[in-house]
Order: C-alpha cells, then structure tokens, then sequence
C-alpha cells in the first residue's frame, strides 16, 4: 500500500498512523492544515505524541530533518500549541 504520509522526511508509520487517525491522509491535507493543527488533533484524539511530532510536521512541510528546524521556530510552534490550548481552556 502506498503511504505518501510516509514518504515524507520524519514522519514514520506510527506518526503516518496518528495523523490518517486524525483524517489526514495526503501532504495536501497536511499543508492545508498546518503542524500545529495536526500536532493538536493528534494531541486531542488522546495519541502520547511528544513536542518531537510537532517538528516532525514541521520538517515534513518544510522538507528538512526535524533536528535542522531552528530553536527559534520550534519555540514559535511551541508557543502557538500553547496559546491555543488556553485559548480552547477559558
């Protein structure tokens, strides 16, 4: 069967799993709905996925290893997954 989730850099078939999970099935959907909002429905369906899927994503639409992402833009992600989640709390 064939994964285009898989044949992106990071994501593996637990994280292809996750997201098709989460009715993500394609890149396009995946561009369409952004790393934090992935990262967030995977959080939400109640998947132990760490801060590492979240810069897994990211590295996937940016075509680059997840490791190479800049501190700065993981701490901007970090900081969007956060400020949504209080957001969604109040």
């Amino acid at each position: 069967m064939h994964d285009e989730l898989q044949h992106l850099k990071n994501l593996g078939k637990t994280s292809a799993q996750w997201l098709h999970a989460v009715g993500i099935h394609s890149a396009s959907d995946l561009r369409r709905l952004g790393a934090v909002d992935a990262y967030r429905a995977v959080k939400a369906r109640g998947f132990r996925a760490s801060k590492v899927l979240l810069y897994a994503i990211e590295g996937a639409l940016l075509d680059v290893h997840w490791n190479d992402i800049p501190t700065e833009r993981k701490a901007f992600l970090n900081k969007q997954v956060e400020s949504l989640s209080t957001l969604k709390k109040s």
